[in-house]
């Protein structure tokens, strides 16, 4: 290890040293992650995020391979295409004993294979004598680890921890213990499996003799447990075979696309393993966690958009997303979670600091947006698949969020919904954008006192309407009148307080005196997506939405461009979220204005094209667009993420004017549109109810054609141009 350079508690790594690339490759299943460097290995690079996680703890923090004591060289990093296994293959440099070359470089390669099944890390490593000569060589693992809590690695101090208890040595494992304050014992068991052999509480060596041409490969499992959990060993093999019963479930039941152009193929396939591999299954259904390394849990409103931007190729998933929403709806009232009765999650954590308060998203409910955005979802799940059977099981819990939202959700009943933390260590902002920066006025003051956010008020509105749609399917139609009023008559209430003409587009908010926060931004293009939008404000919002301030053709500003607190490098006010984009798209889309949503699919695309694996990643920064040259990446932001993986099939949605009608039995497509860089998109296994279609869109110079090449069972298929 020449290369690494330890001064006091700091380690330095020379310029040349392979150890510089802080590109991460991610594996993921179910609850358990792991964030390895290209090596496969868990190193003191990048933003100290490398590890294995199960629950909201790291229990391995340190995994390193050595061959002689030396870092083996890369040849390729390759995750397979559906995220499952991750193949790392490598040789050695020269490595000498004195002046005595014992292990020429290029003659030993080195291929491991990794995959993550039921909460162990499982490695192969397969080892191969490509010289003409005998080789005789020592294979070790370091290891260690910290068991920090999720929100430790990032960056929150605590002013105690729990026990490391004395690490138990076997012939073939070691047993690393650690017992939290929460009274868990947290384990992390590596199980090593060779012939010549020796396991110490920080290392593995292997004494490997092959012969010219030989092979051997060594099986290396790392399990994650603690004393509530109990986990089930398997092969390396037979771990493979359960990961791919799961993804081949997941292909079976999803619409699958293709189009003429390979690289817009590519950015599909991708979004498709990462929503796969993001995906949990969960007593109540498939639910996708929000993102990795620092979202890798249940969170109420990515879940809720990461669902509305896949229903049309996955509905199974936005039922999994219902049902775990209506389960864990909020019963009670609790200022320290901010639960209320009929209140949908925020977010939910498994670790030790959640279990023990010194942090309040165990089970924590403070978000203002994700109750609305259910009913949303419920009513499109509807319209989509016709699943009466599984609306009635949940009507309840719709009812529940409606009430929650005129009578917690409204504390002044002026007709808007608003939020105001209830504890101090609950979020600020409580809205998706939910820094604590992120609500504001012109002149740069932060909004205080219970805040109105813009886009809530359009999730409000919808949701109502929804609800009275369903409610007259329920027969109760003098609720359904009800809701109705109330929607019209928060639509005009709306229009009159929030559009803010000066600026062309509407406040992101309204603070507690009912002030206006005169700001551009894009939470306004949810509004459209709502259909809250009167009329007259639709071009101009649509204009405002589309300048060259806001949109910087790679997508939609947070915030535009001259504002005070406009930064494209802050969270939320300056950067751009793939999400934020596509239901902005989707608001356009709405009022018919398809050629600026291939525009906003175009600058997407383009983003993919940029960047590796055409992963798109949570957020990256506004500024200007150059041509010839890359968006500027956040440095911390989730990759994958749910909801920008998602993100490509609203776009495509959107440009395709693509709507389901259930109950009339009819798929339409308003208005189609396509852009310049595909000239044909193929939709296959495309379900509603019964019924299945394949068909295929192509551009012409004035329009886009459609043939359906499939069409099995009863439904009905509209092309609107």
């Amino acid at each position: 290890m020449d290369d690494v350079i330890q001064i006091d508690d700091q380690w330095y790594y020379a310029a040349g040293s392979q150890k510089t690339d802080s590109r991460n490759q991610v594996l993921k299943q179910g609850d358990t992650f792991a964030v390895l460097d290209l090596l496969g290995d868990i190193s003191r690079t990048g933003l100290g995020e490398q590890g294995v996680y199960h629950l909201g703890t790291r229990h391995l923090s340190h995994w390193e391979l050595l061959i002689n004591d030396r870092r083996p060289m890369l040849l390729n990093s390759t995750m397979k295409e559906d995220n499952s296994v991750l193949m790392v293959e490598l040789t050695t440099p020269d490595i000498h004993e004195g002046d005595r070359l014992v292990l020429p470089k290029g003659q030993l390669h080195a291929s491991r294979s990794i995959i993550i099944e039921g909460a162990i890390l499982y490695e192969n490593l397969r080892l191969t004598n490509y010289s003409n000569a005998p080789l005789v060589f020592e294979i070790k693992y370091h290891y260690a680890a910290d068991f920090f809590d999720i929100f430790e690695v990032r960056g929150n101090h605590r002013s105690r921890r729990g026990s490391v208890l004395p690490v138990e040595v076997n012939s073939d494992s070691a047993l690393l213990k650690y017992r939290g304050l929460d009274q868990i014992e947290r384990s992390t068991e590596i199980d090593v499996q060779g012939k010549e052999q020796t396991v110490s509480d920080k290392e593995a060596n292997i004494r490997i003799q092959l012969q010219p041409g030989e092979s051997d490969t060594l099986r290396t499992i790392v399990a994650c447990q603690n004393d509530q959990i109990p986990v089930t060993k398997r092969s390396h093999q037979q771990a493979i075979q359960q990961v791919s019963t799961f993804i081949d479930q997941f292909n079976l039941e999803r619409t699958c696309i293709e189009t003429s152009n390979e690289q817009f193929n590519d950015w599909i396939n991708r979004s498709t393993s990462d929503l796969m591999m993001l995906t949990s299954e969960t007593p109540h259904g498939p639910y996708p966690y929000a993102g990795v390394p620092w979202f890798s849990t249940p969170f109420g409103r990515d879940g809720i958009i990461t669902a509305l931007q896949t229903l049309w190729i996955h509905p199974q998933l936005s039922k999994g997303v219902l049902n775990f929403l209506a389960a864990t709806q909020a019963t009670e009232l609790d200022s320290v979670a901010e639960s209320e009765p009929g209140k949908i999650f925020h977010e939910i954590r498994e670790g030790e600091m959640a279990a023990l308060g010194e942090i309040p998203f165990r089970r924590y409910y403070g978000t203002v947006d994700a109750t609305p955005l259910f009913v949303i979802l419920a009513a499109h799940y509807y319209w989509r698949t016709g699943d009466l059977e599984f609306l009635e099981k949940i009507w309840t819990n719709i009812k529940r969020a409606i009430a929650w939202i005129d009578s917690y959700g409204d504390p002044d009943r002026d007709g808007f919904l608003e939020y105001m933390r209830q504890n101090e260590d609950g979020l600020k902002q409580q809205g998706w954008k939910d820094s604590d920066d992120s609500v504001f006025h012109a002149d740069g003051k932060n909004a205080e006192g219970a805040i109105a956010l813009s886009e809530v008020q359009g999730y409000v509105y919808a949701a109502k309407n929804r609800a009275a749609d369903l409610a007259e399917i329920f027969g109760e139609k003098e609720w359904a009148n009800q809701l109705r009023a109330e929607s019209v008559d928060l639509k005009k209430k709306f229009n009159e307080r929030f559009w803010v003409d000066a600026i062309g587009t509407f406040a992101i908010a309204l603070d507690g005196d009912k002030n206006p926060c005169a700001v551009k931004n894009s939470n306004a293009g949810h509004l459209l997506y709502s259909g809250i939008v009167e009329e007259q404000y639709v071009k101009r919002l649509a204009e405002t939405l589309m300048d060259e301030d806001t949109f910087n053709g790679w997508g939609i500003r947070t915030i535009s461009r001259g504002e005070l607190r406009y930064n494209p490098m802050s969270y939320h006010n300056g950067s751009i979220w793939p999400h934020d984009t596509a239901l902005c798209a989707a608001g356009l889309s709405r009022y018919g204005y398809q050629s600026e949503c291939t525009r906003l699919l175009a600058g997407m695309f383009d983003v993919s094209c940029f960047l590796e694996w055409h992963r798109l990643p949570e957020l990256f920064c506004g500024f200007d667009r150059i041509n010839g040259h890359a968006p500027t990446l956040y440095p911390v932001a989730c990759a994958p993420q749910a909801w920008a993986a998602g993100s490509v099939f609203m776009l495509l949605q959107s440009c395709l004017g693509l709507k389901f009608y259930s109950h009339l039995s009819e798929i339409r497509f308003e208005n189609p549109m396509l852009p310049p860089a595909i000239q044909w998109i193929s939709i296959k296994n495309l379900r509603m109810g019964e019924a299945t279609i394949d068909c295929t869109l192509r551009r012409h110079p004035r329009d886009v054609g459609m043939n359906v090449d499939r069409k099995e069972g009863n439904v009905k298929i509209v092309l609107v141009s």
